[in-house]
């Protein structure tokens, strides 16, 4: 049960949207833009730095839609999100993903401990500025779209099948669509 009364029964961020709807439409453009707009990354690569933030900050609701969003674009022979974010040093992933799960991952603790170093590998490894500049924001955006989820205690569900059902439509409209009026 949330720790304040929403008014609704949706779970995790929806519920927040929905019971806040002023502060849905700028939070719902914000993921727009880094998850679904044209980019260099595709959105499952994009999704998968969600889904990886959202599991270091062990955010339940977050964690478990964004690996959906994620497996539902990636290709087919694309490793289980679930093993890309338990170690992602040992899952089958391009050097340029590693590299950003890698920047994401020191984000995701403390933006300060991004290193020259990390990003100079990730160049290397065919990453440009745009994408690494995206990492960065991706991963700091869902430290606090995790905080917001987390820290006002919303339902996540425990079905994956609710999680593949949200992933059908997030990737089908888009985040902008669903948000209330």
């Amino acid at each position: 049960m949330a720790h304040i009364t929403l008014g609704n029964d949706l779970p995790g961020i929806v519920g927040l949207f929905h019971y806040r709807p002023q502060t849905a439409r700028p939070l719902g453009e914000l993921a727009e833009v880094l998850l679904r707009d044209d980019n260099a990354l595709s959105r499952g690569e994009r999704e998968l730095i969600a889904a990886y933030v959202s599991a270091r900050n062990d955010c339940r609701f977050c964690y478990a839609s964004h690996a959906a969003f994620a497996q539902a674009q990636l290709p087919e022979d694309s490793a289980p999100v679930e093993q890309i974010c338990a170690d992602p040093a040992r899952a089958e992933l391009s050097a340029k993903m590693r590299a950003l799960l890698d920047i994401a991952g020191s984000v995701q603790q403390d933006g300060k401990t991004v290193t020259a170093g990390q990003v100079t590998t990730a160049r290397v490894a065919g990453a440009t500025d745009v994408e690494i500049h995206d990492a960065v924001l991706i991963a700091a955006a869902f430290c606090m779209f995790n905080r917001y989820v987390d820290g006002l205690a919303t339902i996540a569900p425990d079905d994956p099948d609710a999680y593949r059902a949200m992933a059908a439509g997030l990737v089908e409209t888009g985040y902008v669509a669903a948000l209330p009026r």
